[in-house]
Formats: C-alpha cells, sequence, structure tokens
C-alpha cells in the first residue's frame, strides 16, 4: 500500500509560505475539520502544539482503535506512515491524510514483504507476529499484528511453540523473557531512535539520581531495559508515572512522550538520557502542514488497485483484526486523560 498524491501536489508541506499566527492556525484547523466532518488522530511523540488541538492523543493501539471506530468522514493522521496506512485499512472508505510525507519509520522501512517471505522459508512451520510499526505489505505476510502494549499476550495467545518476531528485535527480546517456554525467532530490526540510549548514560543518571525511578521502553536495547524499574509500552509508561510516587523519574523512551508528561505532571521531575532521544519523523508535522493538508485533501492515503485484486489489503486487516479479538477486552480502557486533546 502507498500514498499516492497528484502532481499539483507533490510539493513539501514545509515550503507552503503560511503565517506563523498560532491562534489564527489553530482556529482556521478546528473549522476545517468540524466543515469536513473530520477528526485529528496524534501520536504522543508529536509537537505539543499538535496535540494541544487532536481529537485524540495516545499511543499506537488507543489510536487504531479510535480509526477502527470513528463515525468521521475524514481522518487526519499527525504520525508516521505506518500509522495512517493502518487507520486505512480499518476504515477503508474513509478519507485518511498525513499531513507531511516525509514522516516515516527507519525500523518499518527496514523490512521488505520480501525479506519476511525470506525470513519464514527459514522457520516454515512458525506463525508470524508483526509489530504494528511496519508496511501493510509486511502486516499481509504476517499471520497477527502487535503492539508494544499488547505483544506479550498475543504471543501467548498462540498455541505454538515457535513464533517468528518481527521486525523489532528490542521488543522481541523483552517477548522472549516473559514468555521463556515458547522460542521467539527475532528478526534484526530496530528503532534508531531508542537505540540512542546506552547503559553508560543510564548509569550515569543512576549514579547522579539515585532515588529516581527508571522506566523504559521495550524498543530500547536489552541492556538498557534490563537497567529500568519498569519497562512498558507508550501507555504503560505514562500510566506508571503517574501512578508511582517517586517525584524523579528517568524516561528511557522519546523526547515528545517526556514533555507530554512533563506538562501533564508538572509536580513531578523527569530526567532524560543525552543525547535526548529524538525521532526526527514523528516532529515533521506542524499546524502549517495540517492546515495545509485540510485545505488541499493532501496527502491521502489510498489503497492501489493492485493490492485489492491480489489480497493483500484484506490479509494485511485481518492480522489487525486479529489482533483486536485477543487484546480488546484488556486494553479497551485508554490511560489517557487530562489536558485538550487526550482521550
Amino acid at each position: 500500500m502507498n500514498s499516492t498524491i497528484t502532481t499539483a501536489q507533490n510539493l513539501h508541506t514545509a515550503t507552503q509560505p503560511l503565517e506563523r499566527n498560532t491562534e489564527k492556525l489553530i482556529a482556521n484547523i478546528r473549522k476545517l475539520l468540524e466543515e469536513k466532518e473530520a477528526i485529528l488522530l496524534t501520536h504522543i511523540y508529536q509537537r505539543l502544539e499538535i496535540q494541544r488541538i487532536s481529537d485524540h492523543v495516545a499511543d499506537s493501539l488507543a489510536l487504531s482503535r479510535v480509526a477502527a471506530k470513528t463515525s468521521a468522514k475524514m481522518i487526519v493522521f499527525c504520525g508516521v506512515h505506518f500509522m495512517a496506512e493502518t487507520a486505512k485499512l480499518l476504515s477503508p472508505e474513509k478519507t485518511v491524510l498525513l499531513p507531511d510525507l516525509a514522516s516515516g519509520c527507519p525500523m518499518a522501512d527496514m523490512i521488505t514483504s520480501k525479506d519476511l517471505i525470506d525470513f519464514k522459508k527459514q522457520n516454515e512451520s512458525a506463525p508470524v507476529v508483526c509489530y504494528i510499526n511496519s508496511s501493510a505489505s509486511v502486516k499481509a505476510e504476517s499471520d497477527i499484528c502487535c503492539t508494544s502494549t499488547n505483544a506479550v499476550d498475543i504471543v501467548k495467545s498462540l498455541p505454538n511453540k515457535k513464533i517468528i518476531f518481527v521486525p523489532d528485535k528490542g521488543l522481541g527480546a523483552w517477548v522472549q523473557k516473559q514468555i521463556p517456554e515458547k522460542e521467539i525467532i527475532i528478526y534484526d530490526g530496530f528503532c534508531p531512535t531508542h537505540y540512542q540510549i546506552t547503559t553508560a548514560e543510564v548509569s550515569r543518571l543512576r549514579q547522579a539520581h539515585p532515588s529516581a525511578v527508571i522506566i523504559a521502553h521495550p524498543e530500547c536495547d536489552p541492556s538498557v531495559w534490563e537497567m529500568a524499574d519498569f519497562v512498558g509500552s507508550t501507555s504503560q509508561i505514562y500510566k506508571f508515572a503517574e501512578e508511582c510516587p517517586q517525584e524523579e523519574i528517568i524516561i528511557l523512551s522519546e523526547h515528545g512522550l517526556i514533555r507530554r508528561m512533563q506538562a501533564d505532571m508538572p509536580q513531578k521531575k523527569f530526567l532524560m538520557t543525552f543525547p535526548n532521544p529524538l525521532c526526527p519523523n514523528m516532529k515533521y508535522h506542524r499546524l502549517e502542514s495540517v492546515l495545509y493538508a485540510l485545505e488541499n485533501n493532501l496527502h491521502e492515503i489510498t489503497i492501489p488497485e493492485y493490492d485489492l485484486a491480489n489480497g493483500l489489503f484484506e490479509r494485511a486487516k485481518r492480522t489487525i483484526d486479529k489482533m483486536f479479538e485477543v487484546s480488546e477486552a484488556k486494553y479497551s480502557q485508554s490511560y489517557w486523560k487530562g489536558v485538550k486533546g487526550i482521550n
């Protein structure tokens, strides 16, 4: 599945000469969202200015659920490409816009459908659990999808003793640690942002702040998350930080999540590693690009005819549907609450 746009639209939104009047931009965005019966979905790694005007801000699991159930006619997705693509899989009848096409995912790019087919040939009897951070074509070659929130439950739900896990080796190793009775065959993909975090830097922070609690995302290198007091997905990190009694908290995850928690929990002191783990692709979306996308209906995520004809769309969607069948009851309650944009 690819994003397709017309030649006239094939311009990077950052080149559009829009006045930087924040209040005017926000008013125009909300006006167009209402006129077009659109919903603005935003990942929590995004800029705070985008989060604050969004209808829903969450992690990939919660946003997928909203995309599947919303009654809106249009979804404007401020995340990376695979997230907007997943929204289209779940709501094919809706218009899905990705404000800036540059917002891809390096981890998702580390595996293609051909790579996965070749990887499966080495372990033909094992089912494939595919992290949602992947393309539709990779999902189509998998048996079931997962997120970092529900990965352990998804793997546990399969009766097989041997499981192929793609593409994230950090999350795959975390799942293996939680389920030692199974053999997890892990693809060699990773998140460059989370892999910026080193054990040396974690040790430095631990020594400087001995009373602080350390919370890590499982996309980190296993040697890093092994040093944490708690390991969890984006939503689980947020919830744990909100509920833990310690005032000093070291977060081993992306900078956008940390900024959001600083805004929502000013009574706590959040510490991060150096350099700050920043996902540049998540930061391409700006108020200007959201407005320009709404004004011009770009960049629309579409389903190519050949993907419909060869069943890729249905096979990819099936992996997500299966994920919801396993995890919907357990994860039906969102962790997100607080300031506008959090639901």
